[in-house]
């Protein structure tokens, strides 16, 4: 079955991502960072939060915005070119500033499809008015080799008022940089299988519609950005419950169904496939 992202696993800004309070030690660089934690996460069924698995809603520094425990507080994570990665803290209000101790935060890096970890240290950066020995703010560099690259990022623990937390969030590649140094995405034989070929409630006429390709490769430099809290009366996903883009379309059974990302597309089709009588009319998917 085609691959199905999950930005965070219990993240997935994807995709999530923080979990609960409780010590751990810190692991070696060598291994990934899930195998040594001993906190537990917090959120929904199985331990992950609708966030954790599926990735987070843009913050107002255009970055990915992460909660800390059961929202306690929040932490945006800005991405920029050239491998700089910055921290904001947050309060359970996203648009308060949270100050923290003043400390070093040690993150695990691992590159998608990679197996090990790397690290590397965030540092305080206060910005102004946070008061002395506090911060707002931390800064780190990702690794020469890991700069445009999509990486998976999890801080094991970070002390925000008294309380200790695990935050893990990944990123996607910047435009312009990792997207200029690969080729042209191709379609996999799995993709095209999926795609190119009817079954179910997906007909000819419906490939012929989408344009006879597949989603990477449509919707190719396209950034997914998950909004968790759709209002009354909005499209939502028909897989994640998010907010639909209307930037990711599928045509299906002859009708166009929205999405929040291309994983939740593949995962739909396979629904629309396998088992078309759970699949809904559009308009049964807004937000009641």
């Amino acid at each position: 079955m085609v691959r199905r992202l999950l930005l965070l696993a219990g993240v997935g800004v994807a995709g999530l991502v923080a979990v609960g309070c409780g010590g751990s030690s810190q692991p070696p660089a060598s291994a990934p960072p899930s195998q040594h934690s001993t906190e537990k996460p917090t959120g929904g069924p199985g331990g992950a939060s609708g966030d954790e698995a599926h990735g987070h809603k843009p913050g107002a520094h255009g970055g990915i915005l992460v909660s800390l425990g059961r929202d306690s507080y929040h932490a945006e994570a800005v991405f920029e070119k050239g491998g700089v990665v910055r921290l904001y803290m947050l309060g359970k209000d996203e648009a308060r500033v949270q100050e923290v101790d003043a400390q070093d935060l040690v993150a695990y890096l691992t590159p998608e499809g990679a197996t090990e970890a790397d690290k590397m240290t965030f540092r305080p950066e206060p910005q102004p008015g946070d008061t002395k020995g506090k911060t707002s703010l931390f800064t780190a560099a990702l690794p020469k080799d890991m700069v445009g690259k999509r990486v998976q990022v999890t801080v094991n623990n970070i002390n925000v008022g008294g309380e200790r937390f695990r935050i893990a969030f990944s990123n996607e590649p910047a435009a312009g940089e990792h997207a200029a140094e690969m080729p042209a995405k191709k379609a996999s034989d799995e993709e095209q299988k999926l795609f190119l070929s009817p079954g179910g409630l997906y007909t000819a006429a419906d490939i012929a519609a989408n344009g006879n390709t597949v989603p990477t490769v449509k919707y190719k430099g396209i950034r997914a950005q998950h909004d968790d809290n759709p209002k009354p009366g909005d499209k939502i996903c028909p897989i994640s419950k998010t907010k639909a883009n209307p930037k990711f379309t599928w045509v299906i059974g002859g009708k166009t169904y929205e999405f929040c990302c291309i994983p939740c597309i593949e995962e739909f089709l396979v629904l629309a496939k396998e088992k078309p009588g759970e699949v809904k009319a559009p308009a049964e998917y807004v937000k009641k």
